[in-house]
């Protein structure tokens, strides 16, 4: 391999390599000599001596490279400034090439700082700064399509709640928020361009996201997400059990609290080994038997064909409950009547966060990988990791005019050009799951 081949920049001419098991140490020399003074701009220039400046760049074969880079130094003879030779490949505000610059960037949005300081031989805070540096680039970039169904949940990571804004239709993420509060949530809506083509909000209980919407997004329905709504039926029925293990002996306990999966199961679920040990808890216990009618038809509330249909099983379902078991299904009667109209949208428009999910789950898992790590490096790799923007390439016809200059007529002659328009939904969720599959292998 010559020289200049293993360098590949063509501002530098390579003199020397020398390589060892930690790298390689190549020294070189700008190709082209200064032309003019960069304070005054004028052909001046008088070569002034050397200086040698150390330089990292990008790895070759795995392999940490250190440039050695032979700078003149020029005298201006009309301003009397002295000035180094500027190297087009070299970043002009750190000691290393542009190219590593743009690898350290990609590569810390994927990859802890740590591992990406000891990839490439340069300080960890230099990761974290050219990272920093970068995020506001990434974010001007940020463009994703305004969802039609958009969809806002929130996930408790580094020590607060952050809220999420998914789009439903596309099971994508559109952005991660700080925190979930009103005001953070309607200054996001006010800057969300084209917010009037939003239709639909699916949302869990939180009051702040509702009032949001409503002050923001007045031409959207709001639907509560069913899957918040039917796991407070769980919650009641693990009360009872909670309740019921006070009662009993320490072998009971230990045997309840080993069955409880069952009690939380759908009776249709069960297998018939499930089913036994259930049968053993609800025939002894009434109060069990009863709360698990309840959660049954709570979640069967969910399977009817039609708003009226929904509404009228509730009702009848709220008759149901007994006076002794109210404390432990009040949660539900509460949400069902604070929440009425938007936990009943859902069967006029039936949209959930179902995926919702497995995406807390991905950034639980994302958040473990960089422990120590800001919630904005977190964020920038849930948005920005390459590869898993979602994206769809629409391409259209239109006519245009121009005048007919050959001839020097004023008529115009019609043509036809095809223009494409790319549309970024955001980071696909599927994709984000495979990444993480990748980098835990």
């Amino acid at each position: 391999m010559k020289n200049n081949d293993i360098l590949r920049l063509p501002s530098l001419a390579v003199d020397q390599v020398e390589e060892d098991e930690h790298g390689y140490y190549i020294t070189a020399a700008a190709v082209n000599r200064m032309a003019s003074c960069p304070e005054c701009g004028r052909k001046s220039l008088k070569k002034n001596g050397t200086r040698p400046q150390l330089f990292n760049d990008c790895p070759i074969h795995g392999k940490q490279v250190i440039l050695n880079i032979v700078r003149g130094r020029y005298l201006c003879k009309a301003c009397g400034k002295t000035s180094h030779e500027e190297i087009a490949d070299l970043s002009k505000s750190r000691r290393m090439t542009k190219r590593l610059v743009s690898y350290v960037q990609k590569k810390a949005i994927s990859h802890t700082f740590a591992d990406v300081a000891s990839e490439t031989g340069i300080n960890e805070k230099t990761v974290r700064n050219i990272f920093n540096d970068y995020v506001p680039l990434l974010e001007k970039q940020h463009k994703p399509e305004t969802p039609r169904w958009m969809g806002i949940d929130e996930i408790h990571i580094i020590r607060k709640p952050r809220g999420i804004i998914t789009n439903v239709e596309q099971r994508t993420v559109v952005d991660v928020l700080p925190n979930r509060n009103k005001a953070l949530i309607k200054t996001y809506f006010k800057n969300m361009k084209h917010r009037h083509r939003i239709r639909y909000v699916a949302m869990d209980m939180w009051p702040p996201y509702r009032d949001a919407v409503r002050d923001m997004l007045p031409q959207a329905t709001v639907i509560v997400d069913k899957f918040h709504v039917v796991r407070m039926a769980n919650l009641a029925m693990e009360k009872v059990r909670k309740a019921l293990r006070e009662k009993l002996t320490p072998s009971q306990r230990r045997a309840l609290k080993h069955d409880k999966k069952v009690l939380r199961k759908r009776l249709h679920d069960l297998t018939d080994e499930e089913y036994l040990l259930f049968s053993g808890w609800v025939r002894n216990y009434p109060e069990l038997a009863q709360a698990h009618v309840l959660k049954e038809g709570f979640f069967a509330l969910w399977d009817s064909p039609t708003r009226s249909a929904a509404e009228q099983a509730y009702e009848k379902w709220k008759a149901d409950v007994p006076q002794e078991l109210m404390p432990y299904f009040h949660p539900i009667l509460r949400a069902m009547g604070n929440w009425h109209h938007e936990i009943f949208n859902y069967f006029d428009h039936r949209i959930t966060n179902a995926y919702t999910e497995s995406l807390n789950n991905l950034i639980r898992v994302m958040h473990r990988m960089g422990r120590g790590y800001s919630f904005e490096a977190l964020r920038t790799r849930i948005l920005f990791s390459e590869g898993i923007q979602k994206t769809r390439v629409k391409t259209s016809a239109r006519a245009r005019r121009r005048a007919d200059e050959s001839t020097h007529c004023f008529e115009s002659t019609l043509f036809t050009i095809e223009e494409e328009k790319i549309f970024n939904y955001g980071a696909d969720i599927e994709k984000l799951i495979q990444l993480i599959k990748e980098t835990n292998s």
